[in-house]
């Protein structure tokens, strides 16, 4: 074990928070990710603590006798890294468990000649239980769909410990009400996620990218329109990402763009069967739109090393807006007219009480992230951004959750997306699934006051 002792600077002073222990595998993992612990959610978000039970030694007997002594941890140290966050036919639908890494499932089926249909920046770490439970969306959402239509069955363990059984491996099941979306998104409220069974596509034979600079967002648009009408079934991602959000994963990655700098730069990934035939309707449509003036430079690729090298950079973003500094990250769905217009409008009302503010993420689904990043949290900056941009998503007709789900910070703004008749319901299935609020306690719904 590493003894790692964590300090705090404010106004010059260094004083010591505390000393712990951290198994040596996990700490690079802290040094990279913060200098400091993270603040407790409870005290972040002032909860007062319900009237629910606590861990006793009895609870720990219990699970070390069922499980075994080793498969059972109950050291503050140990448990640590897990509480810290960084998601065909039936030839093989995969079936695994919830805590299976995303990034081994995928290894895994590839050598069936499959492909998960999700992919994620976070595929090394997050887990498909997780993925499930807040229905992420990722990169792959475009070509793939989201995971309602590719999970096809799952196991999930409701509050009184029953066990409910949908792991079918069927495409078509159109018996009685589809439970399993019930478990699908609900962040663990309505019950715990165990098993899943997946619907993995076939491998493509042939994977090309193309990354381009372009001049402003509305060329960003007509480019979208343009893709989709040219590339028609074997496009599989297009990201865009303006030049402030790029910047982050430059300086974070110590690495050189493939093409020079513009104000805006787009993604597109194309999955298909035949590497000539794709890398050549991909260079038509680079030659056509370049003529248009739509794009101003851009480079092709089918070569694997190479591929990586530029989705390093969009994957990126996120690490590089944390590297040093505080990111405030937002998670929006807005209808794609109006996909980018926060951003500017973000810039002006903060002027100069943050570094940046930088906007990127999914065309395709209308999935919008936006980053506003300070040298250290600030409330001031808080108050000004919520509720104000969850106001601005709704006058838009968009979402405030896109594909992180609402968790601690955003039951409160739900009804920005919701009519009070749909989360009314929502209550009521989680009365009758979670009568005493034991599952995930204070996320998703608003507390009636």
């Amino acid at each position: 074990m590493d003894a790692v002792l964590l300090f705090s600077v404010l106004n010059n002073k260094i004083t010591m928070i505390k000393s712990v222990k951290i198994a040596s595998k996990f700490g690079q993992q802290y040094r990279y990710a913060s200098q400091v612990l993270p603040q407790l959610s409870s005290e972040k978000y002032k909860i007062i603590r319900k009237k629910f039970a606590t861990v006793q030694e009895t609870d720990l007997h219990y699970f070390k006798h069922t499980l075994g002594e080793n498969r059972v941890i109950s050291d503050e140290s140990d448990i640590l890294p897990y509480n810290i966050d960084w998601v065909k036919h039936c030839r093989g639908a995969l079936i695994c468990e919830a805590g299976c890494v995303l990034e081994t499932l995928d290894n895994f089926v590839r050598e069936h000649g499959l492909i998960m249909p999700l992919d994620l920046g976070a595929k090394g770490t997050c887990q498909i239980g997780g993925n499930v439970s807040t229905n992420a969306g990722g990169l792959r959402l475009l070509r793939y769909g989201n995971l309602h239509g590719s999970i096809l069955g799952l196991e999930a363990v409701r509050a009184d410990g029953t066990i409910v059984d949908c792991l079918k491996a069927l495409k078509k099941d159109n018996t009685g009400y589809h439970l399993k979306h019930l478990f699908i998104g609900s962040e663990g409220t309505l019950g715990v996620v165990t098993k899943v069974a997946i619907h993995c596509p076939a491998l493509p034979k042939a994977v090309t990218i193309g990354f381009f600079g372009v001049n402003n967002f509305e060329n960003v648009l007509k480019l979208y329109k343009s893709a989709k009408s040219s590339l028609g079934e074997i496009l599989s991602a297009f990201e865009m990402c303006d030049q402030e959000a790029i910047e982050s994963s430059v300086k974070y990655l110590n690495q050189r763009l493939p093409i020079p700098e513009f104000p805006f730069y787009v993604l597109i990934e194309t999955h298909g069967s035949n590497d000539a035939h794709d890398e050549e309707k991909l260079n038509n449509f680079l030659k056509k739109e370049m003529d248009n003036g739509l794009i101003l430079d851009g480079t092709i690729t089918s070569e694997p090393t190479k591929m990586q090298y530029i989705w390093r950079f969009r994957e990126s973003i996120p690490a590089g807006d944390m590297n040093g500094t505080f990111m405030y990250a937002f998670d929006v769905s807005l209808p794609q007219s109006h996909y980018y217009e926060l951003v500017p409008i973000l810039r002006e009302k903060l002027g100069d009480k943050v570094l940046k503010v930088s906007g990127f993420g999914h065309i395709g689904d209308g999935n919008a992230h936006i980053n506003v990043v300070t040298e250290e949290y600030s409330q001031e900056v808080t108050d000004i951004v919520e509720p104000f941009l969850f106001e601005e998503v709704a006058k838009r007709q968009g979402s405030v959750s896109a594909e992180h789900g609402i968790g601690l910070k955003k039951p409160q703004y739900m009804h920005f997306s919701k009519d009070e008749s749909a989360i009314q319901l929502m209550r009521d299935l989680k009365q009758l699934m979670d009568p005493n609020g034991i599952l995930n306690p204070y996320k998703v719904l608003p507390e009636i006051k």
